[in-house]
């Protein structure tokens, strides 16, 4: 057992293969430091920050305080798909070395925890490295570079702790009666996704008793709120690399402006602060079918409410997916083209 350890990455995704070293290597060390350095080319597709990434490990380390988390941008790491031809700068990687030592306060017998095939780990470089290495078992079956260039045909391999991340949010908008909340159930069971319900109509049935004339302008915001936290609750336990919801903040705001004649501030804020990623809009091309809860129902209303959605993404330049086709199979082979397409990077 040694008492210090220490471990670097860049962990863009943490994935299970790292997980298991990290905890090989916290059952060799009284301490073991991870610390997180910047990818030297990130996925285009993903914004991940360095804060981001600790996050993850801080939340899959929690019940272990005996990791310590921490993050650097003055190291970099190299990039490289295999360790064969990785050429290796023995004075370089001294200095880092050195300066993370430094920078942590590591006592002078800490050791490097390394995977056991890492050129640093080779017995005759090892001579030459001022701090000694010590190897975890190989994870065959992780590979961090496939990963991290196409973490969507690898979700199952990604940390439970870092797939909100890799989650991409589509909202399915339109008016009332176009066949939203049928399409988002569709959807979900075709991806195993996780899916957010419409927090306006829940909404009603919890607050309103079930009818909206009770609703008002001080309501809006507390939807949105609600439908925020439902969306965060939902990616964060997110089943595959889309998560479906049913309606957005823009449908919120255009409920607001259409029944009390004014925009809501609180909403326009969080159609800009809590971004989905994609929305499908469709049509009211399909027929209107009264269920006790909608009043938009003839041809100038549905078609004025279209219009005020439209209006609003351009306002908040939100480019949605337009779906019109008049049927409903029709609709739901669309949307699972443009979730392949835009999600899942299929070519069609």
């Amino acid at each position: 057992m040694y008492d210090t350890g220490l471990m670097i990455g860049h962990f863009e995704p943490l994935h299970l293969g790292q997980m298991r070293s990290i905890l090989d290597a916290a059952g060799q060390a009284e301490v073991l430091h991870i610390v997180i350095t910047a990818h030297p080319s990130p996925h285009p597709d993903f914004t991940i920050t360095l804060q981001d990434k600790a996050r993850w490990l801080q939340m899959a380390c929690a019940d272990l305080p005996f990791i310590h988390i921490h993050t650097t941008h003055e190291i970099e790491l190299p990039l490289h798909d295999s360790f064969d031809d990785v050429t290796i700068n023995i004075p370089l990687s001294n200095a880092k070395l050195q300066h993370l030592a430094d920078a942590l306060n590591l006592p002078t017998d800490s050791v490097l925890f390394l995977a056991e095939n890492h050129p640093l780990a080779q017995r005759d470089t090892q001579k030459q490295l001022k701090i000694p290495v010590v190897t975890t078992a190989l994870q065959p079956e992780f590979d961090s570079f496939a990963i991290a260039r196409n973490p969507v045909a690898y979700w199952s391999a990604i940390h439970p702790q870092a797939r909100r991340n890799y989650t991409k949010t589509v909202a399915i908008v339109g008016g009332e009666s176009s066949g939203k909340t049928t399409l988002v159930h569709k959807l979900a069971n075709y991806y195993g996704a996780r899916f957010v319900l419409e927090m306006g109509r829940l909404y009603v049935g919890t607050d309103l008793g079930g009818s909206e004339v009770a609703l008002q302008y001080s309501d809006y915001a507390p939807i949105t709120l609600h439908h925020a936290q439902a969306i965060r609750d939902a990616t964060a336990v997110a089943t595959a690399p889309v998560t479906i919801i049913d309606t957005d903040f823009v449908t919120t705001q255009a409920f607001c402006e259409e029944y009390e004649n004014r925009t809501h501030p609180f909403v326009s804020a969080c159609i800009d602060e809590f971004h989905l990623d994609h929305t499908i809009m469709l049509s009211n091309s399909t027929p209107w079918i009264d269920d006790g809860m909608r009043s938009l129902g003839t041809p100038a209303a549905r078609g004025r409410f279209e219009q005020r959605l439209i209006d609003i993404f351009h306002r908040h330049n939100i480019q949605p997916h337009m779906i019109d086709e008049t049927d409903y199979d029709a609709r739901y082979q669309q949307a699972l083209r443009l979730i392949d397409q835009n999600i899942y990077n299929k070519k069609l």
